[in-house]
């Protein structure tokens, strides 16, 4: 591993950033989830909000901003504190919003690996005669001081 103050400033990547996620969108996801898979079929009404903030241990505004989320999507109506009916499931061929947030992080990572590996490749072929030449003044080849 290079030692932090070593390393360039374009191989710096904030990992916890990059594999941060709003909470509401984790809450959404799994709702959306559930209403593809059965769990809460279209109009059925969806568990209130306090039941939701006691089951994913989170706050009302996320409880609220995930059924804004899915009401927004237009899977569900009604208001966080009164009833939220399913009205349609999820379209399965659309990728889920955190699918398509590591998707975009793996891009990007992916062009910081190739840029990272073209650089490697032009220092190592810049360091590859010097290495050859002290190679074989070493060995005793052609290249040798004789005494």
């Amino acid at each position: 591993m290079v030692p932090q103050d070593l390393r360039p400033p374009w191989l710096e990547v904030d990992l916890p950033a990059i594999t941060r996620r709003s909470k509401y969108l984790e809450v959404a996801d799994d709702l959306r989830k559930k209403i593809a898979g059965g769990t809460y079929p279209v109009g059925a009404e969806i568990p209130s909000t306090s039941r939701l903030m006691d089951q994913y241990e989170v706050s009302i505004t996320v409880v609220r901003a995930a059924v804004r989320e899915l009401r927004t999507e237009g899977l569900v109506v009604g208001q966080p504190g009164k009833a939220v009916y399913v009205t349609a499931e999820p379209a399965a061929e659309t990728p889920s919003a955190e699918f398509t947030e590591v998707m975009g992080h793996l891009r990007a990572l992916r062009e910081l690996l190739d840029d990272f590996d073209a650089r490697l490749t032009r220092l190592e072929k810049a360091a590859a005669p010097r290495s050859r030449v002290t190679k074989s003044a070493r060995s005793g080849g052609r290249g040798a001081r004789r005494a």
